[in-house]
């Protein structure tokens, strides 16, 4: 090998060595250990999100507190739309065909209104200015001015047992319970806008689910319940009580919208049901004849109705059971009615008695017994707190 060949041969070494020395990557390669670098970004941490609530039906009011269905119903939360409405109790004579209206400051029935042919129910609209008084057999709707207390324009219905309304203020749902209808109709006019037959009898009370996209409605006579599909006016499920005879009754929402109560005078109790689900509901034994069910004001309780004894069965919803009962002195037959604004006082149709009965919420002292016409059935207390009315004899969210 030439001289010129063995400089050039240890240049070409001397190069080879420095790129491998270049490409180590061990700890004595200092332009790896030594030179600043980017450190990796961690990975992003996603956000947290509160799940949307349900969406409830179009155009119903927000529910205030999803734990609370009633949170609109506490005392002194009176709407701007009942500001000056005098406190009274409205009593609808089934057999008199007449209106007993009493100041409850007093105890009096301070007038009697006629109507047309066996008022059953006296419901407060939805938008909360009008009372309609549901003449049954006679086929029509007496209006009430509850400003004044006095009586307006009759429209004609088809057998207006009960009246409810879907909690967007949309409908008015007829309960004809001889036609065996499910009738929906413009909440002001009462012109019919779509008639639902059910093959049950005696369809008559109900309540809807916090979302208000169904309705549980159960039909008296035959021993069933229904659900329905609020925006498609439509029944989507049905089935028979499991007990020979029933006959449900009030419906009820408890408060945090996860179970429906079904009074059951037959039963002599409660029907607990899953809405959602819709399987058998379980019965709870609350007393001889359970017929109405009214929520306290702060909806802790519940007040049941056992008109087959005279009685009244307090539920506790958070223990999920009967607390209390209370009897009536001499007995009677406690029916349909309502809570006063304050929460201090039910107030009962005696339905075979012809009066009315005025109860401590408190002590469930009776504090009047208060003669009426003859068949005193389904009173509205009124004005109570509420944004809106969903019917019967008041029941407010």
């Amino acid at each position: 090998m030439s001289p010129s060949t063995s400089r050039t041969a240890a240049l070409l070494g001397g190069l080879l060595l420095a790129v491998l020395t270049g490409c180590g990557t061990g700890p004595a390669d200092k332009s790896s250990s030594d030179a600043p670098t980017e450190a990796a970004a961690p990975p992003a941490r996603p956000k947290h999100r509160t799940p949307p609530a349900p969406p409830g039906l179009p155009g119903m009011p927000p529910v205030l507190d999803a734990r609370n269905v009633y949170a609109a119903d506490a005392p002194g939360k009176l709407s701007p739309a009942v500001k000056g409405f005098p406190s009274r109790v409205y009593v609808p004579n089934t057999n008199s065909d007449t209106v007993s209206v009493i100041d409850p400051a007093t105890y009096k029935v301070i007038e009697t209104i006629p109507v047309g042919r066996q008022p059953q129910h006296v419901v407060p609209s939805w938008d909360l200015k009008t009372l309609w008084v549901n003449n049954d057999v006679g086929d029509t709707l007496t209006v009430i001015d509850p400003a004044t207390g006095k009586a307006g324009k009759t429209v004609d219905v088809s057998d207006p047992y009960n009246l409810y309304f879907t909690p967007n203020g949309k409908y008015a749902i007829v309960m004809a319970s001889m036609d065996r209808e499910l009738v929906f109709r413009d909440a002001h006019t009462m012109k019919t806008a779509k008639t639902v037959p059910v093959s049950c009898a005696g369809v008559n009370h109900a309540d809807f689910s916090a979302d208000g996209r169904y309705f549980i409605v159960s039909c008296e006579f035959s021993g069933e319940l229904l659900k329905v599909d609020t925006a498609k006016m439509k029944v989507v499920g049905q089935q028979k009580l499991p007990l020979q005879g029933a006959m449900p009754q009030d419906v009820k929402l408890s408060p945090d919208g996860s179970t429906f109560y079904i009074a059951d005078m037959v039963a002599n109790g409660m029907w607990v049901l899953d809405g959602e689900k819709f399987t058998t509901p379980e019965l709870l034994p609350t007393g001889k004849g359970t017929h109405g069910l009214y929520v306290s004001r702060d909806a802790k309780e519940m007040y049941i109705s056992n008109r087959g004894e005279g009685s009244v069965s307090v539920f506790d919803f958070a223990q999920k059971k009967l607390a209390k009962k209370w009897h009536l002195p001499n007995g009677g037959s406690p029916d349909m009615g309502g809570v006063s604004a304050d929460g201090k006082v039910l107030w009962l149709s005696g339905r075979y008695n012809a009066e009315v009965y005025a109860i401590d919420t408190a002590t469930g002292k009776q504090l009047a017994r208060i003669p009426v016409g003859s068949g005193p059935h389904g009173l509205a207390v009124y004005p109570q707190p509420g944004r809106y009315s969903l019917g019967h004899t008041g029941v407010f969210r």
